[in-house]
């Protein structure tokens, strides 16, 4: 068996075990912040579940050092993008001190994901940094805005690919991969209005929310009062509908992956969709509650998906019905 193999038996030996804790490791960040991620990548195949950890660790640990302000955060990614470059040039055993590192190298090596997708990442990352000469906290237009999601989402998506598989040429999908990585991050922008003000960060388009009569001052007043003025309203119903347009085109490619991942990224991609249904029935109080799918929900939907695909379960008789990691 592979490394990422023996994660999944849980029979890693050596001189793989460190790769295999690194795996692991990957997986509980997954477990631990990425409820609809962890839930939809649980209907993949045990092989890939690992790779599919090891994304999502890398792109959180990132973002958690530019979200809360880390020491020294532009150095800290500049050293990630060195220790990463260098295990990409030169592979090199797994490092128990740096183990998502080590896991997304050994998956970027395993699944030959272009290098270039981590790069654009992490310079949409540095856009998220003061001081660096690729800060922005605010977005003028769409397009802008569009720009930034390059690196921090549609790349997600690209980077995906590799480890998914596809019917076809890859290429065909990776319009559709990409659509799917923006509706999700436009889907949390919506969402997380609130917080990003907190940290002095609109994401939201400028001249779009113009339309409506919102600008700064009036998100500022949304957020120290926790109400959504009436234009702000209008706004994010016009924002919504935007993101559910690039659900729409990203749903047709769902049918370009490989049959097994299918009821994983369709589950992914309804119930963030349902995000947005979340926020509308919420009278769009978006400072102050967070936007949740509900547990039994986000359960049925997955199950569904699984079902309607006519996949096999694996380990059926858990309680929880879904298939074993």
């Amino acid at each position: 068996m592979t490394a990422v193999e023996q994660v999944v038996a849980g029979t890693a030996a050596d001189p793989d075990a460190e790769l295999a804790a690194a795996y692991r490791h990957c997986r509980s960040i997954a477990a631990a912040h990425g409820r609809t991620y962890f839930l939809a990548t649980r209907l993949l195949a045990p092989a890939q579940r690992p790779a599919v950890h090891a994304l999502y660790a890398f792109a959180r640990t990132v973002d958690d050092l530019v979200d809360y302000e880390s020491f020294d955060a532009a150095g800290q990614v500049d050293r990630i993008e060195k220790r990463l470059r260098e295990r990409l040039a030169h592979p090199l055993p797994p490092d128990p001190q740096d183990p998502v590192l080590s896991a997304v190298a050994a998956t970027i090596a395993r699944y030959r994901i272009a290098p270039d997708h981590f790069w654009t990442f992490l310079d949409a990352m540095r856009m998220d940094i003061p001081g660096t000469p690729l800060f922005r906290s605010r977005y003028a237009t769409m397009a802008e805005l569009r720009g930034y999601m390059r690196g921090s989402a549609a790349a997600i998506g690209l980077q995906l690919l590799p480890i998914l598989g596809t019917v076809g040429p890859r290429a065909a999908a990776e319009p559709a991969a990409a659509a799917l990585g923006e509706a999700f991050q436009l889907t949390n922008f919506l969402r997380d209005i609130g917080e990003d003000l907190d940290r002095g960060r609109i994401y939201l388009p400028a001249r779009e929310l113009a339309a409506f009569g919102v600008d700064d001052d009036l998100l500022a007043h949304c957020r120290w009062t926790g109400r959504t003025d009436i234009r702000l309203r209008r706004a994010l119903a016009h924002l919504i509908a935007t993101t559910r347009a690039l659900y729409r085109v990203a749903e047709p490619g769902i049918e370009l992956l490989q049959p097994r991942v299918r009821p994983a990224i369709r589950t992914a991609a309804v119930l963030y969709a349902e995000i947005l249904a979340e926020i509308e029935e919420s009278g769009y109080a978006v400072f102050d509650r967070r936007a949740v799918v509900p547990r039994r929900r986000r359960l049925w939907v997955a199950a569904t998906s699984y079902a309607a695909a006519g996949v096999r379960a694996v380990g059926a008789n858990r309680s929880d019905g879904m298939p074993r990691v």
